[in-house]
């Protein structure tokens, strides 16, 4: 069974690793929607989305479900670094037009341990979380691991203040742990839940329009 006792990330060295990427408490003006935003050289604001989670969760095919389905929205290009087994190694980068002012950037990163250090710089600047749990029993305690190095990565302070949304994956397989079992194990009550399958697209856009609206409230106040 899944423990937190068992799911150990390495304090640590997390904390260092998010010390070298410069992931610092928020300051006064980023926590007050409007004053701290990031533009280009056409003056658009510019807002950071990023799938978190364990390897295998499904980060990156939600990621090409979304690029391939959501027509509502203006797509750049993807952007894919993969290794000899075609996980993910760095991020999938997809600039999302909302509008001719507003551009999100969405990522995704590596959810192998051996990446620790690519991923937790990939948080640097995010302004949105989507963190995606595998639902498979065999998982429970990488996500378990995975939620723990997130927030030490992020530190108390933009845990508590940046958008995140929570999606448990592969809810299609027979053996699929229970929603209040995972909730309750990675310690995510008051997030937005969303279950999801990843492969069908089931319950992405829903997602995605949470943290999207989540992130937009947040950075510019509207």
């Amino acid at each position: 069974m899944a423990s937190a006792d068992t799911a150990t990330v390495d304090i640590e060295r997390t904390t260092v690793l998010a010390q070298e990427a410069k992931i610092t408490p928020h300051r006064t003006d980023e926590i007050v929607p409007g004053r701290s935003l990031k533009r280009d050289e056409l003056g658009r604001i510019h807002i950071k989305i990023v799938f978190y989670g364990p390897s295998l969760s499904g980060k990156t095919t939600a990621l090409r479900w979304l690029f391939a389905n959501v027509r509502s929205l203006s797509k750049g290009r993807i952007v894919e670094i993969a290794d000899e087994l075609g996980r993910t190694t760095f991020f999938d980068f997809i600039p999302v037009s909302a509008s001719e002012k507003i551009v999100f950037d969405v990522f995704t990163v590596a959810g192998q341990r051996r990446h620790a250090k690519n991923r937790i710089t990939v948080l640097r600047g995010a302004d949105g979380i989507i963190f995606m749990a595998d639902s498979r029993p065999e998982a429970m305690n990488e996500n378990i691991a995975s939620i723990q190095e997130l927030r030490i990565a992020l530190g108390t302070d933009r845990v508590a203040t940046l958008p995140i949304v929570v999606a448990l994956n592969k809810r299609d397989l027979p053996n699929a742990l229970p929603v209040d079992y995972m909730v309750s194990m990675l310690e995510v009550q008051g997030y937005p839940v969303f279950e999801t399958i990843a492969t069908e697209g089931k319950n992405l856009l829903r997602m995605f329009q949470r943290i999207l609206r989540d992130a937009l409230i947040f950075k510019v106040g509207i």
